[in-house]
């Protein structure tokens, strides 16, 4: 054991750590990414006139958040209830998340001097991610809480583009054309990336999620070139916790084989490509979670079944599946389908 990594907690024969692991389960574990936001009453309920980056962070709101999801669908993780860009704000970043937009950033990201807003990140900074990971595993017991952070090429496109983009044209400008300056951002990203990560864990995550939203948006050899150092600087930086590792990404079937090799022990699939050929792409040693397509959850229940036993049979063959959605909870999914979804895999795969 290394000197960071932590002793088995209640959590260590979860299902879910099992899983990720690629040890033997008692059922496929099931969480889903949005599984704690506007699905649920109760979550639109308590967050009534709260902005999105003041209620994130609120420990109480955060664990309540949370532990929604938990209560109501039996999923085997709850994931740390946050947003991509709290460590942005947490060091100082001019932005806010505006309703129906997504994250807006006052002074965008475009010259070397600008790299100076972006100072290093303390666990000062996010007491009350320390705190609110406290009052959630005290809550969760065996239940594993899963840690979550953006990686460097999306944090990175919000800063440059100033806001949500459709086609990345600043962020892509600066990887082609200055590739230094677009080098240095995505190693300061990394590092402040690498830092948030590990407080979630010293305060008691037992995985986390790094995701990559954005990042389909690349070809195989730029990604390679132009965004898996640092990435792979995040996976790094927490590797000696002995934590579970996820990378997740959207429209990423030609990155899977990379995306595992920045050094995730798990590999997130969006619903585009079938289980059994992710795990041909991503190639043996990776546990992969994934992977039934979110709008499928709008359809009869009859048809959920359906697609989700295909999910299974195409994970049959795997070293270790978390089933999950390929991309987040949409907002307005019937919460009784997702604790359905839930009850179906656990009882199908029951060994």
């Amino acid at each position: 054991m290394s000197a960071h990594e932590t002793t088995p907690t209640a959590t260590h024969d979860s299902a879910f750590l099992r899983a990720c692991r690629r040890e033997p389960v008692p059922h496929t574990p099931v969480w889903f990414m949005r599984q704690a936001g506007r699905s649920l009453p109760e979550y639109r309920k308590v967050r009534e006139g709260i902005p999105m980056l003041e209620s994130c962070m609120r420990p109480e709101l955060v664990t309540e958040i949370t532990l929604q999801p938990v209560r109501r669908h039996n999923v085997d993780a709850a994931i740390y209830f946050s947003d991509i860009v709290v460590p942005l704000k947490a060091i100082g970043i001019d932005l806010d998340i505006k309703p129906g937009v997504g994250p807006v950033v006052e002074n965008p990201i475009r010259t070397r001097a600008d790299l100076a807003q972006l100072r290093d990140l303390t666990p000062e900074d996010v007491s009350y991610v320390t705190e609110a990971i406290g009052l959630l595993t005290r809550e969760l017991g065996a239940t594993p809480l899963i840690g979550f952070a953006g990686a460097p090429f999306t944090l990175a496109s919000y800063l440059v583009e100033g806001g949500p983009s459709r086609t990345y044209e600043n962020a892509k400008a600066m990887m082609y054309g200055d590739p230094e300056l677009w080098a240095d951002l995505l190693d300061r990203l990394a590092e402040i990336t690498g830092a948030f990560l590990k407080v979630q864990i010293e305060a008691g995550a037992s995985a986390v999620q790094l995701f990559d939203s954005w990042v389909g948006a690349l070809a195989p050899a730029d990604y390679r070139r132009s965004v898996m150092p640092a990435s792979a600087k995040v996976f790094k930086a927490v590797e000696g916790y002995g934590v579970p590792r996820i990378h997740f990404g959207v429209g990423t079937g030609e990155l899977l084989g990379l995306m595992g090799e920045a050094g995730a022990d798990v590999v997130g699939v969006d619903w585009r490509v079938p289980l059994d050929e992710a795990a041909r792409r991503v190639g043996p040693g990776k546990a992969l979670q994934g992977n039934l397509d979110p709008t499928v959850l709008f359809s009869s229940t009859e048809a959920v079944e359906t697609k989700t036993q295909e999910v299974l049979d195409a994970a049959a063959g795997l070293e270790g599946h978390v089933f999950n959605l390929g991309h987040g909870v949409m907002p307005n999914t019937d919460p009784d389908s997702l604790t359905r979804l839930v009850d179906y895999v656990h009882t199908r795969t029951a060994r």
